[in-house]
């Protein structure tokens, strides 16, 4: 079975995640994305987080964040929110996340993560194993982009 490479899923704004000018706040954008991709990996890749937590003592707890706000997400708004796995180590995944609008025409914001494994029952960074190590070569869909700056360049609109 071949497995997405990008994996997409439909979120609304809604009214408590909301500024006062009615545009997603800053610090929502990340929870939107990061639960968007919580669910697109259960969904697609069967990958439950939280069930690898309860069952063997291991995840991923986020080490950085890098997030690009190009235009607002308005309260109401129908969002696409897609992301890929670019790049993966021993015990890390970088993860890119975008957020458009509800027919892909403008991007809203840009979000790398970067996932250090870990072991809850020890407190250190863990490596994955052999399985996870397999699933990420068969998913890995890497970007031409080296640096977030560039990246944000290569997906914002160029005005003539």
């Amino acid at each position: 079975m071949i497995l997405k490479k990008i994996l997409e899923s439909k979120a609304k704004i809604r009214f408590q995640d909301c500024d006062p000018f009615n545009h997603l706040n800053n610090a929502a954008y990340i929870n939107y994305m990061i639960n968007a991709r919580e669910d697109q990996i259960d969904k697609h890749y069967d990958l439950d987080i939280f069930e690898l937590a309860n069952t063997k003592g291991i995840s991923w707890v986020v080490g950085t964040n890098q997030i690009a706000y190009l235009k607002p997400a308005l309260l109401m708004e129908d969002v696409i929110i897609d992301s890929q796995l670019i790049h993966y180590t021993e015990n890390q995944l970088h993860v890119e996340i975008r957020m458009w609008n509800h027919n892909k025409t403008e991007i809203k914001a840009i979000l790398w993560s970067t996932f250090v494994h870990f072991n809850l029952l020890q407190q250190k960074r863990w490596n994955h194993d052999k399985a996870l190590m397999a699933l990420f070569k068969s998913i890995v869909h890497p970007i031409s982009s080296e640096s977030f700056e560039e990246r944000i360049l290569d997906l914002k609109p160029q005005k003539v």
